[in-house]
């Protein structure tokens, strides 16, 4: 009877460890993708950003990488940090109306970006690279979406190119997004000067002041009185008999 309970008990355990590894297989862990870090910007400012790629692939490698910048929101200056083992070239397209960067009135602007590895600089298997840009002025809007194209030493292209949707799972294959906040109000913005802007306080204290003078008179008018009349008494005390004993 042991050995059969022991035999029943051994029996359930590998079918529950069965199950589970084929619930963890049919879930799977959620795959890398490329992104964009920092993650968030300033509108109006220049920013370093870095385009994460990492390599899912076993046996490939990652060899070039083709980042398209964003129609509806063109940026005046772009310009890449050389990676070692890269080559990069960029695109440019016509934008109306033009980009002001720095008193300047820019009628292009760059398009796309594209790293190409040379000799054995491509992402291998377990491995990722940064590819960091400067770019700026960031325009005024909430976000920027970039669509990347990841080519594999096999010919396989992963297509980073969905845009997220508002209070929707993620895509299956996410485009990188930047997220751009509103500028500060400048510091050391001059206050309203005292005459221009009027408050209750300044009513009263005027009534106060008024008060204070009119009580003021009223004291120096009752003092002149009083002195008169000492004046007074005194002549007239003056002009009196003094009276004989």
């Amino acid at each position: 009877m042991t050995r059969f309970r022991r035999t029943a008990t051994a029996a359930a355990a590998l079918a529950f460890t069965a199950a589970a590894t084929a619930v963890l297989g049919v879930a799977g862990p959620a795959s890398a993708h490329v992104t964009v870090n920092p993650k968030e910007a300033v509108q109006g400012g220049y920013a370093r950003v870095a385009f994460r790629v990492p390599n899912e692939s076993d046996t490939a490698s990652t060899n070039k990488i083709e980042v398209t910048l964003p129609e509806n929101a063109p940026v005046g200056s772009v310009s890449t940090m050389p990676v070692p083992g890269w080559t990069v070239a960029t695109e440019k397209r016509k934008v109306d109306p033009p980009i002001e960067v720095h008193g300047s009135q820019l009628t292009e602007a760059i398009s796309k970006i594209t790293w190409t590895a040379t000799g054995d600089a491509a992402v291998k298997p377990g491995q990722f690279q940064e590819f960091p840009v400067s770019m700026g002025p960031l325009p005024k809007v909430d976000s920027m979406v970039f669509k990347v194209l990841q080519t594999y030493s096999d010919g396989e292209i992963s297509r980073w190119i969905d845009p997220p949707a508002p209070g929707a799972e993620e895509p299956e294959h996410p485009a990188p997004v930047l997220t751009l906040a509103a500028a500060a109000a400048p510091a050391g913005a001059p206050a309203p000067s005292a005459a221009a802007v009027s408050s209750p306080d300044d009513d009263d204290d005027d009534d106060g002041n008024g008060l204070a003078v009119g009580l003021g008179v009223a004291g120096l008018v009752a003092g002149l009185a009083g002195l008169v009349l000492g004046g007074l008494a005194f002549s007239r005390s003056r002009r009196e008999p003094v009276a004989k004993s």
